[in-house]
């Protein structure tokens, strides 16, 4: 039987995908933004757990900062086909919300969100070909993942940690998506290290 059979239409694919991440977004976006849960838990805690917080916010925030510059990077290359510059532009407008969202909580809580550096020190030297950015993104994305991973379990207020833990489902999202793009299993393994 035709593997491919299995595999949904393109069309049923991007709507999937857009209704699938825009609900996780507004989710995020909604817990972050929205302040009062946050703030209130954050406000019950002590000091030094907000202060934590804001720093773990800052760290992720400057992650994001650092992929919106690199799917930029990635765009403006001339490497990708237009099948695949929409998705990397797609990705990057996903990075901006996830960034706009971290530096609004990170305000809210008091504290002084990082801003973008002014250069990235990206590999471009090596990216010659559309696979080679693919997987420049993939590693980025992979990193991002074990990032976030690694900081959900130390956020002092509970909801901060679920909204990253929802950031935490798109890039692993982004990090599948490219790696069935670059021929690889998509899903590799049945937990994330």
């Amino acid at each position: 039987m035709n593997p491919s059979f299995f595999l949904p239409s393109t069309e049923l694919v991007s709507a999937r995908r857009r209704i699938v991440t825009g609900a996780m977004l507004s989710a995020g976006a909604v817990a972050l933004l929205g302040g009062r849960d946050a703030m209130a838990a954050s406000k019950k805690g002590s000091h030094g757990d907000m202060a934590s917080d804001v720093h773990i916010l800052n760290t992720a925030l400057g992650a994001e900062l650092e992929a919106i510059a690199a799917y930029q990077v990635g765009a403006e290359s001339g490497l990708l086909t237009p099948a695949v510059k929409p998705v990397a532009l797609e990705f990057q407008g996903h990075h901006k919300a996830h960034a706009a969202a971290l530096a609004g909580t990170i305000k809210k809580l008091g504290g002084k969100a990082v801003e973008a550096k002014a250069k990235y020190d990206f590999p471009v030297e090596k990216l010659k070909t559309e696979k080679d950015v693919l997987q420049f993104a993939a590693g980025l994305e992979k990193g991002a993942v074990s990032a976030y991973l690694g900081a959900v379990p130390v956020f002092g207020d509970r909801e901060l940690a679920r909204v990253a833990a929802s950031i935490l489902g798109d890039e692993a999202m982004h990090w599948a998506v490219l790696r069935q793009v670059l021929g690889e299993q998509a899903v590799p393994a049945a937990f994330v290290g």
